[in-house]
Order: C-alpha cells, then sequence, then structure tokens
C-alpha cells in the first residue's frame, strides 16, 4: 500500500476520534512539514526528521512530539508517555475536539519545527544489548534461514518482544503455541504488539 493510501486510511477509518484527529491534521498541513506514514501513524517531518505525529487510541487522541521536552510548553498540557524511560518525546492528548485549541497546538507545532531548525534534540545512545532467546525460538530459527533472517532484521525491541511473549509462558505446551503463532508475525516482519502501537 503506498504511503498516500495509507494515510488515507488512517484518517478515513471510522473512529470515534475521526473528527478530532482530521482537525489536527488540518493544522499540520498549514505547516511546512512532510506528512509521512511511520509507526502505523501520520509523521512530520522537516529535512527528513520526525517532528511530531498525530495518533489515536481506544481512549484518547492526540500530537507526539518526538523532541517535545524542549517545547516552552505555557499551557501546562504535555505529558512524558514514560516516566524515567522517554527522554525527548511530549503528547498533548485529547478527549474530545472540543479540547482542541488550534491556535494553541498550531503554535506548538511551529515551535517544535523551530527547534528543530536549531538543532534542538535529544540524541538516542543506542547501545546493542543481548537478548536471551528461548531456546525452543533458537530450535526453530535454526531450522530456516528465512526464518533466522528475518528475525535478526527485525528491530531490537521487536526481537524482544518475541523471546520474552515465548519464554513468560509457563508450561510447555503454551510455549510451543505462542511460538506458533509468532513464526509468521515474525516472517512478515510484524512486531507482536504494532496493532497497539
Amino acid at each position: 500500500m503506498e504511503k498516500t493510501d495509507k494515510l488515507d486510511a488512517y484518517y478515513n477509518e471510522e473512529h470515534q476520534f475521526k473528527k478530532g484527529i482530521a482537525v489536527l491534521r488540518k493544522l499540520a498541513l498549514q505547516t511546512n512539514c512532510t506528512e509521512d506514514y511511520k509507526w502505523n501513524i501520520p509523521i512530520y517531518t522537516v529535512n527528513g526528521k520526525n517532528i511530531f505525529g498525530i495518533c489515536r487510541f481506544k481512549n484518547h487522541f492526540g500530537v507526539w512530539f518526538f523532541n517535545g521536552v524542549f517545547l516552552k510548553d505555557p499551557k501546562n498540557v504535555l505529558r512524558n508517555a514514560q516516566e524515567g524511560k522517554t527522554k525527548g518525546m511530549r503528547h498533548w492528548n485529547f478527549y474530545s475536539i472540543n479540547e482542541i485549541d488550534s491556535k494553541s497546538v498550531l503554535q506548538y507545532m511551529m515551535e517544535s519545527i523551530e527547534n528543530q531548525k536549531q538543532g534542538k534534540e535529544i540524541k538516542i545512545e543506542r547501545t546493542r544489548k543481548e537478548i536471551e532467546i528461548p531456546t525452543l525460538l533458537i530450535d526453530k530459527l535454526s531450522q530456516s534461514d528465512g526464518l533466522k533472517s528475518s528475525f535478526e532484521k527485525l528491530s531490537l525491541s521487536k526481537q524482544k518482544e518475541f523471546c520474552n511473549y515465548v519464554a513468560e509462558a509457563k508450561q510447555e505446551k503454551t510455549k510451543i503455541r505462542r511460538l506458533d503463532k509468532i513464526v509468521p508475525m515474525i516472517q512478515k516482519g510484524v512486531g507482536l504488539n504494532d496493532a497497539y502501537k
């Protein structure tokens, strides 16, 4: 599916926050950002750098600012998704379309673009940690070069999700059932929790 088709599908899908994310998109398109589609959500970029994304969930929708930690936040609306883990990203969540202050949202978007142009961004230091792969999964991967290759192409976080999913099962039959479930996902390059992200 082409990027524009994915964007159209995201914004046109029937959802309780369909009108709300449409308002946010209209504001985003008033900036000089390029509209993209990554991680199953619309992402707005400048010179290839991620500036903000528009997301919707079961109980809320909003804007993710990738380097939101640098925003002045005069309205005190930005939230850290995971205290202690998330360094730069900040979220502005809405629970109804009536909560959207269009002028302020646009100001935050414009400030985030300006911050990026000034080079204000959190540099993530990525260190490759060894993952403990369960024996059952090792055996399965060794049976197929294609499956092993697909697993190695996955991000570290997706590999870890699959390993934990199998390892956390208490009974052997549950481990085997979980393994059977994840093999097609690994082959497709789909993460275990992609549907929830």
